[in-house]
């Protein structure tokens, strides 16, 4: 499973409070049926983090490394829709052969199809999805291996259901509030460039300031705990405007080894374009984490975390979690820079500072 090894998506959360001491009692409860029971209607349930058909839930099955461990697996029958046209075609011909018709009435074909439903859908064997979920008990910390935001809600409400207990995401609004006991409000609009879009949007505000802070100020920030990181922004770069409806609203470069330092990178920058979405590598010594990040939604995908040395299953398990958590710590003390870079005095200075950055800066 995605957490156990490789790469991965994840949108990350805070508990507001911990898991009551008979959670595993409380997911047990909530688990996936079988599914020989699955019909038309989606089944939606919990599994063990191990595999989707593991639907007991207790200390050995849904516990890794000292964290819970789980999938929220939805599982569903569907007649595939190639086949489903060609019965549905050949019960129709049947129909107008018996009938000495031209046509078939659509009231008939209507009940044709809900026949064939009705008829064949058991037949087929259910798709199974799931959504791997860990919680860092000893922080409240939840990992969510999806940057899809209809999976996101969904989980979000399977998961207040489960345990009454309503995840936080951890984005630009929940860092605000929690670090800093304010609102987006309260951020100015960023104009990199002297055609700005007036639109506040401080997701791609902070990751274009990322970017800006790694090329002109070496990207660097110290955490006490886990000493100095360096981050670098790379491509595929993804551009748009605050205000969607504006001409060509969204722009992706991809081609050359280096399109951060692309003409078309520059444009982008110059017409007043901020980074939406783009590939990024964060380096502590030898220990590198890289992925996509997803400015609008506080997600990430392709998410590569440092290389770990423990071979023993739960240990190795551990580890990767306490490498995430260390991500997202750093992630949070970036944001503490750029809140800390827009809200200072000099401000009107250092933006005049990113301006002369994007207009300026070297493109091929």
């Amino acid at each position: 499973m995605p957490f156990e090894h490789g790469t991965f998506a994840a949108a990350i959360f805070k508990l507001a409070s911990k898991l009551p001491e008979n959670y595993l009692e409380l997911f047990a409860a909530d688990t996936a049926g079988m599914l020989d029971q699955v019909k038309d209607e989606p089944q939606i349930g919990w599994v063990s983090g191990r595999h989707l058909l593991e639907s007991k839930i207790d200390e050995e099955t849904a516990i890794c490394g000292g964290h819970l461990y789980l999938n929220l697996r939805k599982a569903e029958r569907k007649i595939p829709s190639v086949l489903m046209k060609a019965i549905c075609k050949r019960e129709e011909l049947v129909y107008m052969q018996a009938n000495n018709a031209l046509m078939v009435p659509s009231r008939v074909k209507s009940e044709i199809k809900k026949d064939v439903i009705e008829k064949h859908l058991m037949k087929m064997p259910p798709s199974l999805g799931g959504v791997p979920v860990v919680i860092d008990l000893s922080t409240n910390m939840l990992y969510l291996g999806t940057g899809s935001t209809s999976q996101i809600d969904n989980f979000i409400a399977f998961f207040y259901k489960t345990t009454n207990i309503e995840p936080r995401q951890v984005g630009i609004g929940e860092m605000l509030e929690e670090m800093f006991h304010t609102t987006e409000a309260d951020l100015p609009v960023i104009n990199f460039s002297d055609c700005p879009d007036g639109e506040l949007n401080p997701g791609r505000d902070f990751l274009t300031w990322l970017w800006y802070y790694s090329e002109k100020e070496g990207g660097r920030i110290s955490l006490e705990q886990f000493g100095d990181f360096d981050v670098m922004i790379e491509g595929p770069l993804t551009f748009a405007y605050s205000a969607e409806a504006q001409g060509a609203a969204e722009t992706t470069i991809k081609k050359g080894g280096s399109p951060q330092r692309s003409a078309e990178a520059k444009a982008a920058l110059i017409v007043g374009k901020k980074l939406k979405k783009a590939k990024f590598a964060m380096a502590r010594g030898e220990d590198v984490w890289s992925g996509t990040f997803d400015a609008d939604h506080f997600t990430f995908s392709g998410l590569s975390l440092p290389e770990g040395e423990e071979m023993d299953i739960h240990t190795r398990f551990a580890e990767r979690i306490m490498n995430l958590d260390i991500f997202q710590q750093a992630m949070k003390a970036y944001f503490k820079k750029f809140f800390e870079t827009v809200k200072a005095l000099k401000w009107p200075e250092t933006e005049k500072e990113l301006q002369k950055w994007a207009l300026e800066r070297d493109s091929y």
